[in-house]
């Protein structure tokens, strides 16, 4: 049952004055890596409830006027077509859609970084068509010892060659399509050449997990955990944080780990490190805006178990999961989570083994579960939705929102035209037949105006869902997992 826990706008306000402070700390010019998504943060979202997906980058529009963005892509990834899961576009086309994203709503892009420079025809047709774009564009190369050999990487033979990016504001944002960009190093680049341009500027990271004053073990990290269990990033204790304050908080391995590198790396260029931790680095605000304790950690053991759910659906598509999984496991073991303690879920197997047909079912925002199981008519999510919106709009469950005569010409079109196998109702089918129902029909119109009353309802279903259901599900804000089961002996 969804319950806020977040106070977005108390968020907004601190993290942006905390930016304020440390760019004042450096005398004027900061230089902000900044992990995860600018926007669209639909993970923070879930584990933090009352959290917007796209809360950074109205945080941002309140430094809009001293802020520019640096966009950084390797030239690996684009010479390799990488992938970002979530949107299934390459990097070279996201960093497209990223300009566009951010100069829409206001924000300045200044440039774009080609890290781990090398010069490859699908390397310079990125240049030409950044060039064509209007983007300024610059290179960086890699290091020989990059990280270790301090000496080198801070010198004219390391950081050095790299081009020096021209901003003009005096918070630069770091950010890119995805994890191993190298938004770090083109930081400690920036620093290197400003220093030996005798300007003065620092380094921070925003990163919004770990929460680093919440506990190593409370649902929200272990939930980041379980987020990245592909990277096999690890929460854990700063020592270099505990050693130096005497405080407890909560880091990730990678941070921990180069910290030693960033340490000597600033001792080289400025004389003196201004962090004594990895902790330091940071500027995250997030843990000073819960405001329901119980709240959050609810929605962070069903995210939780909705990433195990779905490391399973994805094992049982490429079978390369395995070791995921097993890190999902003990992290629900952590969290003394199973999947029965998501209701959905458990609503869902009871009917499919009573019914032995694949079926759905709903957790309402009043607690209650709907379930939807599988027809002549309708798919099992089609059902369960037509029945959630019965529920929500009070409609008694006798009544045919969609009578048989609307969706058997539907059904038809699909198997004698269209060349589909299965005559059931997909839920846009029946979500297109039902709007087609509401012109005449009250109770049509009714149970269309609970749409937006799905939103961040968990739902389950015991079979892989169609790519045209999960899309349709997710699109109306539904928290969805699936079974690892197949309907058809053949995945796709």
């Amino acid at each position: 049952m969804y319950k806020t826990g977040f106070d977005n706008d108390k968020y907004l306000q601190m993290q942006s004055s905390r930016i304020k402070e440390r760019i004042s700390e450096f005398g004027g010019k900061l230089y902000l890596e900044f992990g995860g998504k600018l926007f669209d943060d639909y993970h923070a979202s879930r584990v933090l409830p009352g959290f917007q997906p796209d809360s950074k980058l109205q945080m941002l529009l309140q430094l809009k006027e001293q802020a520019e963005i640096v966009i950084v892509i390797s030239a690996e990834d684009i010479e390799n077509s990488k992938v970002r899961g979530d949107l299934g576009i390459t990097y070279d086309i996201d960093v497209f859609r990223l300009i566009d994203a951010f100069t829409n709503r206001g924000l300045m892009v200044g440039s774009v970084v080609l890290t781990k420079y090398v010069s490859t025809p699908r390397v310079t047709a990125f240049e030409k068509k950044l060039e064509n774009a209007g983007v300024k564009s610059y290179r960086h190369f890699i290091i020989d010892g990059y990280p270790a050999n301090i000496s080198r990487i801070v010198s004219d033979d390391g950081y050095g060659k790299n081009d020096y990016i021209e901003t003009s504001r005096e918070l630069v944002v770091i950010t890119a399509p995805g994890p191993g960009s190298g938004k770090m190093a083109t930081c400690l680049s920036q620093l290197y050449h400003e220093n030996k341009r005798g300007i003065k500027a620092g380094y921070a990271k925003f990163e919004t997990f770990p929460i680093w004053n919440l506990p190593l073990n409370h649902p929200v990290n272990i939930a980041y955990e379980a987020a990245t269990a592909d990277l096999n990033d690890v929460n854990m204790i700063d020592p270099w944080h505990l050693e130096a304050y005497g405080k407890t908080t909560v880091n990730y391995n990678r941070d921990v780990e180069i910290f030693p590198v960033l340490k000597a790396t600033f001792d080289k260029i400025y004389g003196k490190c201004p962090y004594k931790s990895p902790t330091d680095m940071g500027v995250n605000m997030a843990g000073n805006c819960i405001i329901d304790d119980e709240a959050v950690c609810a929605a962070a053991k069903q995210e939780i178990i909705r990433r195990y759910f779905t490391a399973c659906c994805e094992n049982l598509r490429s079978g390369n999961k395995k070791e995921e999984i097993y890190k999902l496991e003990l992290l629900m073991e952590n969290a003394k989570l199973s999947v029965s303690d998501r209701a959905c879920a458990e609503a869902a197997e009871n009917l499919a083994e009573k019914t032995r047909q694949p079926a759905a079912a709903v957790e309402l925002p009043d607690g209650t579960i709907v379930t939807g199981k599988t027809s002549a008519l309708l798919g099992c999510a089609s059902a369960m939705l037509l029945n959630a919106l019965k529920h929500l709009g009070g409609i008694d469950d006798s009544i045919l929102l969609i009578v048989p005569e609307v969706i058997k010409p539907i059904q038809e079109l699909k198997v004698n035209h269209l060349g589909n196998k299965n005559p059931r109702l997909h839920t846009d089918e029946v979500l297109v037949a039902l709007s087609v129902s509401a012109v005449t029909d009250e109770n049509a119109q009714t149970a269309l105006k609970q749409l937006s009353k799905l939103r961040n309802c968990e739902m389950h279903s015991s079979v892989l869902l169609s790519q045209v259901d999960e899309n349709v599900l997710k699109n109306l804000g539904m928290h969805l997992t699936c079974s690892a089961v197949s309907e058809k002996k053949k995945i796709f």
